[in-house]
């Protein structure tokens, strides 16, 4: 297993948090307890995919990113930026006023993510082509879904494609463009602009990498606000100084919607997006229920990384605004020695062979102890503890599901009095008095709750 800590983007405000439950209830990895009247995220089961910020009525969960000041560290200062950005934009702001924008407010380079896809697509078929390897093959692009495999269905991490996803590729390709010319590592700085919280996760704690090549994240949402009201305030000139962009290609501008890598990959390929259907089909293949599937595609968001938590426009709209470009690009299977990028050209045999990640080891969740006697010894009393407790999931013990406060009790984090039912019995049975039990409601919920209800 491995034991390499897990960065986390989400965090709780407890200033803020009411103790709703909210965000423990749509937890997919039911990495969420509620502890003094405010949510507790559990480091080794969230894997950030965003769902409790989404569902946060009072917004006391917020995504940590990099001050965009940080920028001005470097003096090379690069915007990564995922195609998904253009799509936030209506139709009539161009991709040159963006990048215009982007380089007033103090980037000296902007570059689309998305150019990493052709050498990613080449990649993709050498590497499914091997012997030995597990089927399906698992996209490694999504970062939630990766940390999902792990922390959820250990036993399909060898599924995962040992591949870096385009955005650490085109890093890369920065990096090393930039270090040919004599430019001084410490001097570029390459920060990404997120939609999501994971992508932000994996930058800091990368998940088959040692080190990111990436400098900073920055919220998605904070730019497209920056941008937006700079374009708006400064009507539409096209006039600017930037060097000539290179056009990406239908399949990159595709690549982060649903369907736009699988329909790139051989074989039967099957694409599924929003979490809940992922971990859905995630456990049919587990159990075998589907098979003969060559390669898919997994997104922990509707639609994509259009519908990224950090996203500013509605993802339905993103999604047309994105086809729509994609039909004006050209396509990887037109490029020709004349219209091929000769930066990517240049450096396609190095990014090749830097293209791959370190297997990917199980960090499952499921584990409730290192050694193997006492992990066994800790099922059978999980098991035993099932039979007692009511198996109504109902959320009042400040953990999601009967299994869950099981787990946190063997594990010595949680004592069965907290379950309502069982107390209610001690109290009948005069094995608990009332003073008792209020403590235990005051652990779990705060005073404030109480003080409330009288």
């Amino acid at each position: 297993m491995e034991n390499k800590f897990f960065h986390h983007a989400l965090k709780v405000r407890d200033d803020q948090c009411i103790g709703c439950t909210h965000c423990m209830t749509v937890c997919p990895t039911e990495a969420i307890r509620v502890r003094n009247g405010k949510a507790v995220i559990i480091d080794d089961r969230c894997v950030d995919c965003g769902m409790c910020l989404r569902s946060c009525p009072v917004k006391a969960i917020h995504i940590e990113h990099d001050d965009f000041s940080r920028i001005f560290d470097f003096k090379q200062r690069i915007a990564l930026v995922p195609s998904v950005l253009i799509g936030q934009f209506p139709e009539e702001i161009s991709v040159t006023q963006i990048y215009s924008v982007l380089m007033e407010l103090g980037f000296t380079a902007v570059y689309e993510v998305e150019h990493g896809v052709e050498i990613l697509q080449h990649a993709m078929r050498r590497f499914m082509a091997q012997q030995g390897q597990s089927k399906p093959v698992i996209s490694s692009f999504c970062p939630a879904v990766v940390r999902l495999i792990q922390v959820r269905f250990p036993a399909l991490t060898e599924n995962i494609m040992l591949l870096k996803p385009p955005l650490d590729i085109a890093a890369h390709h920065i990096k090393k463009l930039y270090t040919d010319q004599g430019i001084e590592g410490h001097e570029i700085g390459i920060f990404y602009i997120t939609p999501c919280a994971a992508k932000i996760a994996a930058i800091k704690s990368p998940v088959g990498e040692e080190r990111s090549p990436i400098s900073g994240v920055i919220n998605m949402d904070f730019i497209f606000n920056k941008i937006f009201r700079s374009i708006k305030q400064g009507g539409k000139n096209e006039a600017c100084l930037l060097p000539e962009i290179n056009p990406l290609t239908k399949e990159g501008v595709m690549w982060s919607l649903t369907h736009g890598e699988a329909s790139q990959a051989q074989g039967r390929c099957l694409a599924i997006d929003e979490i809940h259907n992922v971990m859905d089909f995630l456990e049919k293949i587990e159990n075998d229920e589907i098979t003969d599937i060559d390669f898919l595609e997994l997104r922990a968001c509707d639609e994509s990384c259009a519908g990224g938590v950090l996203a500013a426009a509605n993802r339905f709209l993103t999604v047309e605004r994105m086809k729509k470009r994609a039909k004006n690009q050209p396509s990887i299977h037109d490029q020709t020695a004349e219209n091929h990028p000769q930066a990517i050209s240049n450096y396609e045999q190095y990014l090749l062979q830097n293209i791959s990640i370190e297997e990917v080891n199980p960090r499952s969740m499921l584990k409730l102890d290192e050694d193997m006697s006492e992990a066994m010894r800790k099922m059978n009393q999980r098991n035993k503890l099932m039979n007692v407790l009511p198996k109504v999931d109902c959320g009042a013990c400040g953990a999601p599901g009967c299994q869950a406060l099981a787990e946190d009790i063997v594990q010595g984090k949680a004592g069965i009095e907290q379950c309502f039912f069982i107390r209610n019995r001690q109290l009948t049975a005069g094995q608990l008095d009332m003073a008792g039990s209020t403590a235990i409601i005051q652990k779990i919920w705060g005073n404030k709750k109480l003080k409330n209800t009288d």
